[in-house]
């Protein structure tokens, strides 16, 4: 790939992210430009991984000049540069490293919005610089603990190897299982000493949450409070429902607009049918990724291909006939041109 195409891939990714939330990282850059899935972001986060760069589809140089051409560009924005550190889900605490071989301090920076007051930039700052939860993996495999030899449900790791509860002084703690959002804040909260668990699912290929490992007392503290005010807390969760609803009618509102702009020959009930599917929350379709949201023209192109791939093609017959995924897309991909082309046309 040449600087310059790389150059506008950056400035792509980097501006869907300056869009969605204001400030713009270098992780946001890697993940957007794919050179790094989320799932290994996680894995880094827990310190499962000396440096980032060993996680990466590119070299370490290619790293070093995706975050200058990053620099540049926030410059050119007029953003203002905020040096974060960036700490691992480990007892110890230790920084992240980006590389093996280069300085971190570029790697850190994240960029703000001249837009955002000095307060949310402190608070934000304060945020971002927070250590990370603790970190317990419930493997999917048979482990040992690199201290005693033994095993167990859950391992934390430490200086880069797996330890048992018992050897990470741990073993106190219960499992609280993810589900109840306020009995888990409040149990966090109560507790001195607590940890996320997750586990790797290998079909979404990413680290899902399963709960969290907290103090016994801290846990029913939290569950006395939950009971005290359990009605108050229902009119609420019925009141952030309604909301979002109204969030997502207007958001897909939006995104069928620029459906129609992009693509001036789809029918106007074809347009909405398309932001109603694409844009379900929680449904972890194009629709709903950052690039959709920010009404990125590229996310908003996927989301009609998939629609014109599974009601204008047979693609779908095709996969239930055993014909393997990209074969199958091979075969329809002249079928999604020319249905691509009849919708650009006014």
């Amino acid at each position: 790939m040449s600087k310059p195409n790389l150059a506008r891939r950056v400035a792509d990714a980097a501006e869907i992210a300056l869009t969605t939330r204001k400030y713009v990282t270098f992780i946001d850059v890697v993940t957007g430009l794919r050179w790094l899935h989320s799932r290994h972001v996680d894995t880094w986060r827990q310190g499962r991984a000396a440096t980032l760069a060993e996680l990466a589809d590119v070299d370490e140089d290619r790293l070093l000049t995706a975050v200058a051409l990053l620099k540049d560009w926030a410059l050119a924005k007029g953003l203002k540069p905020v040096d974060t550190p960036y700490v691992a889900g480990t007892r110890d605490r230790r920084e992240l490293r980006f590389t093996a071989r280069h300085p971190q301090d570029a790697f850190r920076v994240h960029w703000i919005s001249p837009d955002l007051s000095e307060a949310r930039v402190r608070r934000l700052t304060e945020r971002q610089s927070k250590a990370p939860d603790l970190v317990a993996v419930a493997p999917l495999n048979a482990w040992t603990c690199a201290d005693c030899g033994d095993t167990g449900p859950y391992l934390i790791m430490e200086e880069e190897r797996p330890h048992c509860l018992t050897c990470a002084d741990m073993d106190h703690l219960a499992f609280l299982p993810a589900g109840n959002a306020a009995l888990s804040r409040r149990a966090k909260q109560e507790s001195g000493l607590s940890a996320v668990v997750v586990q790797y699912n290998r079909r979404r290929k990413v680290y899902q949450r399963l709960g969290l490992l907290v103090e016994q007392a801290a846990l029913d503290a939290a569950e006395e409070r939950c009971l005290a005010d359990e009605e108050v807390r229902l009119r609420r969760r019925e009141r952030d429902r309604v909301r979002r609803a109204e969030q997502d009618v207007d958001f897909q509102a939006r995104m069928a607009a620029e459906i129609a702009r992009l693509f001036p020959g789809c029918p106007a009930p074809r347009a909405q049918e398309i932001a109603e599917h694409a844009g379900q929350r929680g449904s972890g379709r194009v629709g709903r990724s950052a690039a959709a949201r920010a009404l990125d023209e590229n996310a908003i192109t996927l989301a009609v291909i998939a629609s014109i791939r599974h009601l204008d093609t047979d693609y779908d017959s095709l996969l239930m006939s055993g014909v393997p995924r990209m074969e199958a897309r091979d075969l329809i991909r002249d079928r999604i041109e020319r249905k691509l082309e009849e919708f650009r046309r006014p």
